[in-house]
């Protein structure tokens, strides 16, 4: 498409990874078909809008990006998508400069609705532009229904791509220079391939590519990791002593409220097996606070598994009611006042509790992958800033010598 070669396009990409993981793929083929990258303060042909939709505060930052993007490039095609377009599409549709809006269950096919004569390349990355870690997307959809949770409504129900279709890309990343892969989706607890593959047979596989250095797992509920899982993963040659697993809340209460499918102890009796098996295994989650009906007890016992977790880091969400959705319309509803109290103490918590986590390393020896700005994470996901500057995507040997509210200082071994 040599005519093309000028075109310009921009993609801005809201919520989780595997909508960083779809932009990407846009990008990928608007890339195949002769299309540049809009650079700062250039304007583009085509704009993607990939929407989140899973607070309040997101659906306000999607409606954000789509009128920046009109303004700063008036003449450009506006194709809006993601789970806000799912769940609003009139609204979305009527907003001025939006030329195209793509409901999920046709995101692959997107750039159809531009192209509808042209041959299009695969729906698929070879890159993951300014990031030294790739995200993978292996599953989509959702099948478990969380009364606070609007996602099986805009994304749909569970669905896997196949094992091997997965594996060639992967080899492809770590061919084009990637030396971590992120394995992400909407629920990939949920992954089963077509000859009924389990997700602990696709980190087998994918730990088998010649030449990946570091394989992570993303978000995953407790009673997900099975046996095979955690063999899987304790017995790799790649993957990292790190997973984030769901929390939520730490009241069972609470969480059968949620509908969620595990207790606080399934929760922590899957955290002490991990760290029973390797004492350096870290952790990350995700909480909930101001669910309704969450009382000061139930908001304590949240905090109290954090204090027994001390996770290297916490996603915390205040409660945000979305319409379809059973917990919006349950009753004692929590005001904004106590929200924004528990956000700030877990938020205080959180960093207390991961900055003693971290201490214990200080003297340590360890392995970096820079991201960026002689920054970068352990294998076990714990923040490193290294004290001489260091190439992006290069993995270094440090020595831990100092714990700052930021993460480990390390000096460079080699």
């Amino acid at each position: 498409m040599d005519s093309q070669v000028s075109k310009k396009f921009k993609t801005a990409t809201l919520g989780c990874r595997t909508n960083q993981y779809e932009s990407e793929a846009y990008a990928t083929q608007l890339r195949q078909l002769g299309y540049l990258e809009a650079g700062e303060g250039e304007e583009a042909d085509i704009c993607i809008v990939n929407t989140c939709t899973v607070t309040a505060s997101a659906d306000s930052h999607s409606r954000h990006q789509i009128r920046q993007l009109h303004r700063k490039n008036p003449g450009a095609s506006i194709v809006v998508t993601g789970c806000l377009a799912e769940r609003e599409p009139e609204e979305l549709r009527a907003m001025e400069g939006v030329t195209h809006l793509v409901p999920n269950r046709d995101k692959e096919r997107l750039l159809e609705v531009l192209f509808p004569e042209e041959e299009l390349p695969e729906f698929k990355i070879d890159q993951f532009s300014a990031h030294t870690r790739a995200f993978v997307k292996v599953q989509d959809g959702c099948d478990s229904f969380c009364t606070y949770c609007i996602l099986p409504y805009v994304r749909g129900r569970s669905r896997s791509r196949p094992l091997q279709e997965i594996v060639e890309e992967v080899k492809g990343l770590v061919a084009n220079g990637y030396k971590e892969i992120v394995l992400t989706g909407i629920n990939i607890g949920d992954f089963k391939g077509e000859q009924g593959e389990s997700l602990a047979d696709l980190v087998h596989a994918v730990d088998e590519v010649e030449g990946l250095k570091r394989l992570r797992l993303s978000s995953i509920d407790p009673d997900e990791v099975d046996d095979a899982l955690m063999k899987a993963i304790l017995e790799g040659k790649t993957t990292c002593y790190s997973l984030h697993i769901v929390l939520q809340a730490g009241s069972n209460l609470t969480l059968k409220r949620m509908n969620r499918k595990y207790t606080k102890q399934i929760f922590l009796e899957t955290i002490r097996r991990l760290k029973k098996a390797a004492p350096d295994f870290t952790f990350t989650t995700d909480i909930i606070v101001g669910f309704p009906g969450e009382t000061d007890a139930d908001f304590e016992e949240t905090l109290g598994v954090m204090r027994e977790t001390y996770f290297a880091k916490v996603h915390m969400f205040p409660f945000s009611p979305r319409k379809r959705t059973r917990a919006a319309l349950y009753p004692n509803q929590i005001s904004r006042e106590v929200i924004q109290e528990r956000k700030q103490r877990v938020l205080r918590e959180s960093e207390k509790l991961a900055f003693e986590m971290r201490q214990p390393y200080v003297g340590k020896k360890m392995k970096v992958l820079i991201e960026g700005e002689s920054r970068g994470h352990t294998d076990n996901f714990l923040p490193v800033i290294c004290l001489t500057p260091v190439e992006k995507n290069t993995i270094v040997e440090v020595e831990c010598i100092e714990n700052r509210p930021e993460g480990l200082v390390g000096k460079v071994l080699s």
